[in-house]
C-alpha cells in the first residue's frame, strides 16, 4: 500500500529505490525469501503510478501532449486503479501464501528496531517534505493557476536547493542525465517520423482497422499497448504512440477522450507483464541481483503476466461502462 500510494505522489522509480532496500532488510530480518515481497512491489508501484499524472513517465508525457491536469487523471484512473491493486494483492497473497512463516524470535528481533535512528537529518527532511507537499498541491491546481506540471516540479526542485544548504554541484551530479538525453534524442527521432509522414501512414492504417470508430480504436490500443509495453519498455512505445493518437483524433482530444486513457493505462499496467517492462521492475531486479537474489525473465512472468491480462480485463470493463 505504501508503495502504490507513494508511487502516485512521487513516482514509481523512486518509490522503488526507497522501498525496496527497505524490504530487503526486513526480509532478511525475518529470514524470508524476499523476491514474493518486491514482486508485489514492482506491482504495486506501476499500478500506483498509473493513477496520477506524476506516477509514470508515460503519464506525464500524455499530460503534456493531451492537456489534460492532475485532477483529470485522478478522477478518471484513480478509481480503477484501486480496483486493480486491491484484486492484484488479494490474488498475490493467495499465491504466495506459503512464503509468510515467521519464528517469534525473528519478530522480536524487528520490532526491537529504532526508526528514529535511521534520520540523519531532520531539519533537511522537514524542508523537503514542506517543499514536496506544496509541489503536490501545486500539481492539483496548475489548470486553475495555468501553470504545466513541470514548470511546477522545477520550481519545486529550485526551491529546495535554496533552502536545504547543499551545493547545487553535489546534487547536479545525482541527475540522471544519461536519461534526460535518451528523452531528448527519442523525441527527436519520434519527431523526425512524424515530420516525414510515418505516423501518418501507421494512423491510416489504425483507422482502415477501427473505421473510425471511438470504441474500437479505444480497444485495440489498451490491448496492443500493454502487450507491446509488456516486452518494450512502455517509454519509447508511449512517446511514438502520443503523435500517431493525435493524427488518428485529428487534433480532437475531448472526443477521442477513452483512447488517451486507454493510452495511458495500457502503458502503465502493461509494464507489470514481464520483468524489462518498466523502469521500476528493471531497477528492482537490479537491486536484488547486487543483494545476491535472482528472479528470472520466465520466473516473474509466470505470476505477473496473468495479472497483468487479468487488470486488463478489468480496464476493458472500466472503458466500456464509463466511456464507450
Amino acid at each position: 500500500m505504501i508503495t502504490a500510494i507513494a508511487s502516485g505522489l512521487l513516482d514509481n522509480v523512486t518509490t522503488i529505490l526507497l522501498i525496496v532496500p527497505v524490504t530487503l532488510v526486513i526480509a532478511d530480518t525475518l529470514k524470508l525469501n524476499p523476491v514474493p515481497f518486491v514482486i508485489a512491489e514492482i506491482m504495486s508501484a506501476n499500478i500506483g503510478g498509473a493513477a496520477t499524472l506524476i506516477g509514470d513517465p508515460p503519464n506525464i508525457m500524455i499530460g503534456g501532449a493531451t492537456g489534460f491536469g492532475f485532477v483529470d487523471f485522478i478522477t478518471n484512473l484513480f478509481p480503477l486503479m484501486a480496483v486493480i491493486f486491491i484484486v492484484t494483492i488479494v490474488i498475490l497473497l493467495f499465491i504466495f501464501r506459503k512464503s509468510f512463516v515467521v519464528d517469534e524470535e525473528s519478530k522480536k528481533e524487528i520490532l526491537s528496531f529504532d526508526e528514529n535512528k535511521a534520520i540523519t537529518d531532520k531539519k533537511l527532511l522537514i524542508k523537503s517534505l514542506i517543499v514536496l507537499f506544496i509541489t503536490i498541491i501545486g500539481f492539483a491546481f496548475s489548470e486553475i493557476i495555468d501553470i504545466k506540471s513541470a514548470s511546477i516540479a522545477i520550481f519545486g526542485a529550485s526551491a529546495l536547493l535554496l533552502i536545504s544548504g547543499v551545493e547545487p554541484e553535489d546534487m547536479l551530479e545525482k541527475v540522471e542525465w544519461t536519461t534526460i538525453f535518451f528523452f531528448g534524442g527519442l523525441f527527436i527521432l519520434v519527431g523526425s517520423l512524424e515530420s516525414i509522414g510515418v505516423i501518418s501512414l501507421l494512423a491510416e492504417k489504425v483507422l482502415l482497422i477501427t473505421k473510425g470508430s471511438v470504441t474500437l480504436t479505444t480497444t485495440l490500443v489498451l490491448w496492443m499497448s500493454s502487450i507491446l509495453s509488456s516486452f518494450l519498455d512502455n517509454i519509447p512505445y508511449v512517446a511514438t504512440m502520443i503523435p500517431l493518437v493525435h493524427t488518428i483524433s485529428d487534433g480532437a482530444v475531448q472526443n477521442y477522450q477513452p483512447v488517451w486513457w486507454a493510452l495511458s493505462i495500457g502503458a502503465c499496467l502493461g509494464g507489470n507483464g514481464t520483468i524489462i517492462g518498466a523502469s521500476a521492475n528493471v531497477v528492482s531486479r537490479g537491486i536484488l541481483d547486487k543483494h545476491g537474489h535472482k528472479i528470472s525473465f520466465f520466473k516473474y512472468m509466470k505470476v505477473a503476466f496473468p495479472l497483468m491480462i487479468l487488470s486488463i480485463i478489468i480496464s476493458t470493463i472500466y472503458l466500456f461502462v464509463f466511456y464507450l
